[in-house]
């Protein structure tokens, strides 16, 4: 299973367990929405419109390699689109993508629909 994390983080992540580098992200880390999926090395296509906006995301302390939102993500006031897949940001000047993923299946919303990821369904994990 890919760990679905992009060529920068993991750069940041190799640079930080070997010491080479201060390379921890600007926080708070953001959750971004996406209708068109990215890669490792380029961002998927963002929601706009409506009244979304990036989400803070909290995490708990990993275990066995992996960790999961520890609060629910809800957008409200989405416009109409069909959501593929996430990705999560820092909050640098100039944002850094460090993590990305599908949905398990695709979410169509009509323009004014709330959309949630309950706590503990967005899993991040190194394998």
């Amino acid at each position: 299973m890919a760990d679905n994390l992009t060529n920068t983080g993991e750069n940041r992540a190799l640079d930080w367990i070997n010491g080479l580098t201060a390379t921890a992200p600007t926080t708070p880390l953001k959750v971004a929405l996406v209708t068109a999926a990215g890669d490792d090395a380029t961002a998927g296509t963002e929601v706009t419109g409506g009244s979304y906006a990036r989400k803070n995301l909290t995490v708990g302390a990993a275990v066995s390699g992996a960790t999961t939102n520890s609060a629910d993500l809800s957008w409200t006031g989405m416009p109409a689109c069909t959501i593929v897949g996430w990705e999560i940001w820092d909050s640098a000047g100039t944002p850094v993508r460090l993590w990305y993923g599908p949905l398990d299946a695709n979410k169509t919303l009509a323009a004014g629909d709330e959309y949630k990821i309950t706590a503990g369904n967005l899993s991040l994990s190194l394998s």
